[in-house]
């Protein structure tokens, strides 16, 4: 293990992001100085910002711009993508792809400029859809991104960009490490609006119906795809564990806590103290038929494994995001 030194600057791409900020925050707690942090988005947009850390606005798909990002730094986290949940993702294949421009000029800008460790944050999405294809989905291996048939789009970019890492690794020798995130959710990031993810879709559903008094919700699919999620805490130590490591190969971090799309929505409902009427929109885009994480090369490589309940973190995701839209009505009230 090889500990992140508290005065190097660490740059995370995508800080104005959920997972950017959250890391962004936990490297704050652990004592970290120096941390520039850059998004796209402008400043008033970011969900969390911090006095003490250094911000920019910039577009990491032209090189200039990652070139001004990397100056200086000596750790690398890039979390910078255009996406977001299954309903975005799968109507925006192109745009997805192009986040490729993102992590190939960070990479270049990071070996010219002689960052030591570089981490990127990767996906499910690489996984074949044939190896997803039942509910009871046997957990995914990280052997099983191979023969590659990743989610078109979205799993391709993905897939790419790891391969373009360890090629930098080999040709240039820029450290670098990778994690195939499992559906990561938590408080402070996306929740309407088309991006979000379905933790935050079913929360955000759930309180509708208690605001509105409809007592229905909008189900995509017929509720029976599984999938596994990953609370923020889980994702922020297993990425900063997986930096410090000397593990080079791709390596999950996921939930293996495998649930229905209907469990999920059963978890909100008794969070929220209701139950709804049960609407399936049977056209509506809903990914594989099954997805989960298979933790035993985590648990082997780190010694650890993700672990908190899903019960658990959606009790604060639902909490958190009932706090914004309530906030949100009232201020529609007195406006």
């Amino acid at each position: 293990m090889a500990a992140l030194e508290q005065n190097g600057l660490v740059l995370v791409t995508g800080a104005g992001g959920f997972i950017g900020g959250h890391l962004v925050s936990e490297l704050r707690r652990r004592g970290h100085r120096r941390i520039r942090g850059v998004d796209v988005k402008p400043l008033g947009e970011w969900y969390q910002r911090f006095d003490d850390v250094e911000t920019r606005v910039l577009d990491l798909r032209e090189i200039g711009a990652c070139r001004e990002a990397a100056r200086g730094a000596r750790y690398v986290f890039n979390l910078a993508a255009d996406m977001g949940g299954m309903g975005f993702i799968e109507l925006h294949k192109a745009e997805c792809m192009l986040t490729v421009l993102i992590n190939t000029h960070m990479l270049m800008a990071a070996q010219e400029a002689g960052v030591e460790r570089f981490f990127y944050s990767s996906s499910a999405c690489v996984y074949a859809a044939e190896k997803q294809t039942d509910a009871a989905v046997t957990p995914l291996r990280e052997a099983d991104a191979y023969p590659a048939m990743p989610e078109d789009g979205y799993g391709w970019e993905k897939l790419f960009s790891e391969r373009m890492c360890r090629h930098f690794t080999e040709d240039f020798g820029l450290v670098t490490r990778v994690a195939r995130y499992h559906n990561v959710y938590g408080p402070y990031g996306t929740y309407d609006g088309g991006r979000e993810k379905a933790p935050a879709a079913v929360c955000r559903k759930v309180i509708q119906a208690q605001i509105s008094g409809s007592g229905e919700i909008e189900i995509w699919g017929d509720g029976e795809q599984t999938r596994s999620f990953t609370y923020i805490d889980d994702c922020l130590h297993g990425t900063i564990a997986l930096m410090e490591s000397g593990v080079s190969e791709p390596l999950n971090i996921g939930s293996d806590q495998l649930v229905t799309i209907n469990q999920l929505v059963d978890i909100v409902e008794r969070i929220a103290e209701v139950k709804l009427r049960r609407k399936y929109k049977l056209d509506a885009p809903k990914g594989v038929r099954g997805r989960n994480s298979d933790n035993t090369l985590i648990t082997q490589q780190l010694g650890w494994a993700p672990s908190i309940r899903l019960e658990d973190g959606m009790r604060k995701t639902y909490e958190w995001i009932h706090q914004e839209m309530t906030a949100k009505e009232r201020r529609q009230v007195f406006v």
